[in-house]
């Protein structure tokens, strides 16, 4: 039987873009929110599709970090004081909401059943998000 699931969480971290002309190339900070909607199986013994603990640590990894474009020449001279996730293109937040599916899916479809994300929204304000529906 099919079963869905939906998670809310919300994290701190700054971003710049480095192929935007405008004030979003300086690194800047949101509060971005994450919805994530997924669908599988639950499992038999414990009844949970995905521990909603599991989806909130894997987006957190996001939180009070500091995202930019791999090929962004900040990425060495921040490294040598703090970690920098670093992301295949301008961490958007239609990239964004790719990058967290696609590791919310590595982590939690890896099991015997089947669980994918099916819709992911990313907001960076409270009037503004991205959304992806697999």
């Amino acid at each position: 039987m099919l079963h869905k699931l939906y998670k809310e969480v919300f994290f701190e971290s700054a971003h710049r873009l480095l192929h935007y002309e405008g004030k979003c190339n300086r690194i800047h900070g949101h509060q971005f929110r994450v919805e994530v909607w997924l669908e599988g199986e639950v499992d038999p013994t414990t009844q949970i599709l995905v521990d909603y603990n599991v989806l909130k640590g894997i987006i957190n990894r996001f939180d009070h970090q500091i995202i930019l474009n791999s090929e962004d020449p900040m990425v060495p001279a921040l490294s040598a004081f703090q970690e920098v996730i670093t992301t295949t293109g301008d961490p958007t937040s239609e990239l964004l909401a790719r990058v967290i599916a696609d590791e919310i899916n590595m982590e939690c479809g890896q099991g015997k059943r089947p669980i994918a994300v099916t819709k992911i929204r990313v907001w960076e304000s409270t009037s503004s998000y991205a959304e992806v529906n697999y």
